[in-house]
Parts: structure tokens; sequence; C-alpha cells
């Protein structure tokens, strides 16, 4: 976040869309560690599956649910958003396709946080606290993009989202940057086709 013109109004909305981005990253990390961990703690797991619906028809069933959530959550921050910048634009003038472009990325930042979140639920035995396990994963990655930046930047912040949906560049440029927005969708198709497959096989233990 590097360069910004605070002078504009887009330009202080892209330092405010960054702890809103914060927000959004804890909400899908949320959904995605408890989607499938949330019958495991609640030792409710055993009874879901003994019902005739496929493992495959659970996790998509819940992941449409889940993106539910997370469409009125964006059309929430889009309509605050549109709301915030007329209130207080005094006059300037807004670059709407610069404007589209930072909240439509919201939709691929969410989906990261929420795929990868699932695998991380898949991955360990049993999830005990969500919200360790997200704010952990939200502000590893936020740590690794803010550190990258004061240090002239470093290869392992590629794989943040913060750095790859970074509102002062989109703003400045009207553009994403594609290589890093491919690898954030690689991540995402790899992390769903992944939480099938590991749920798949998860071994669901019984309530004790």
């Amino acid at each position: 976040m590097t360069n910004m013109d605070m002078s504009t109004v887009l330009g202080f909305f892209a330092l405010a869309f960054l702890f809103c981005q914060i927000c959004l990253a804890i909400q899908a990390a949320n959904y995605g560690i408890s989607l499938l961990s949330v019958e495991e703690r609640e030792l409710t797991a055993d009874f879901l599956l003994a019902k005739p619906v496929g493992r495959t028809q659970i996790l998509t069933s819940k992941l449409l649910s889940v993106f539910t959530g997370l469409t009125i959550t964006n059309v929430i921050v889009w309509v605050s958003s549109f709301v915030f910048l007329n209130i207080y634009k005094n006059g300037q003038e807004i670059n709407t396709n610069a404007l589209l472009m930072l909240l439509l990325s919201i939709v691929l930042f969410q989906l990261f946080f929420l795929t990868v979140g699932m695998v991380i639920s898949l991955l360990v035995k049993r999830v005990r606290s969500v919200t360790t396990f997200s704010m952990a994963l939200v502000f590893g990655l936020y740590i690794l993009t803010a550190f990258s930046g004061m240090m002239g930047g470093t290869s392992l912040e590629i794989i943040s989202p913060f750095k790859q949906f970074e509102p002062n560049y989109i703003i400045k440029n009207s553009a994403y940057d594609t290589p890093l927005v491919l690898l954030s969708v690689a991540v995402t198709l790899i992390s769903i086709v992944g939480s099938y497959i590991l749920y798949q096989r998860r071994n669901i233990p019984a309530p004790v």
C-alpha cells in the first residue's frame, strides 16, 4: 500500500478497503474452517453421514449455503461503498471502472480464504476453536504482505491475497495484477478439489 494518493476520495477508500478486506477474510475463513468441522466438534457428524446423502452432495450443499452468505455480505459492501463515495466525493470525479474492479475482487478474495480454510479443517484431526485457526490464517498472510512491503518486497508475499488483490494497485491501474490473480484462482481451485477428496476419505470419529 505504498505511494497511495490520499488527496482523492478513491485513494482514501483504497486504504479503508484494506481494513474491510481483513474483515471479509476473517468471515470467509470462519466459514471455511467451520463448514466441515462443526459436526465433528459438536459430535453430530455420524448422524449427518447416516442420512441417505453422499458426502459430495453434503459438501456441495454446504458450499452453496456459504456462498449465499458471502454474496449477501458482498451486496452490503457494494451498497455501503457507493453511499460512502457519493457522500464524501466532494465534487471529485470517481474512476468507476477502477472502483468496480476493486469491488469485484471481493469474490475471488473471499473464495481463497474460504477454500483454504476448508482444506485446513480437513488436514487437522479436530478443530477445537474456529477463531484461532481463522485469525492465524488471515493475520499470518496479512503480516506477510505488510512486512514484505516494508522490506522492499519478497517472493513469499505473492501467495497472499492481500498482495494479489492490493486495493492501491487496482485503483491506480484500473486493472488486476493478472499473474497474481491467476495464482489465487489456481490455489482456490486446487483447494476445492482437495477438499472434496479429503472429505471423501476423512475418517469421522464417533462420539464417545
